[in-house]
């Protein structure tokens, strides 16, 4: 797997759940929405299919289900892959709306595609 190339690592907010969950809830502002089933090719340089959205190495990704369950297993299977500094939001935005922080209306709600 290739690193990505040089820069700074980023912090990435990604947000796997899907949208009608996103509608009803809102998201985290500057998360950026890729599905579950198809993050660890999105994120893989070396997959081909990254479209625009490859990770470098050792970017911090904080991955955002529902619960936290969900982005657990996807934190753990992206560690697999190389990415040593993946992680998840514990309690997922549940957790988060539960702690009073912020969300926001989903950029592609009312219209768009993806799931």
């Amino acid at each position: 797997m290739d690193t990505g190339g040089g820069g700074e690592p980023q912090l990435r907010v990604i947000d796997i759940r899907p949208r009608d969950d996103r509608e009803r809830t809102g998201v985290i502002e500057d998360s950026e929405h890729i599905g579950q089933l198809v993050l660890e090719w999105r994120l893989d340089p070396d997959s081909g299919a990254s479209e625009g959205t490859a990770a470098h190495l050792d970017d911090h990704l904080v991955i955002v289900c529902n619960q936290g369950y969900s982005s657990s297993l996807a934190a753990a299977q992206l560690q697999q892959l190389g990415f040593a500094r993946a992680t998840d939001l514990d309690g997922g935005i549940e957790g988060w709306i539960g702690h009073g922080l912020p969300v926001l209306p989903p950029p592609d709600a009312g219209g768009g595609h993806g799931a």
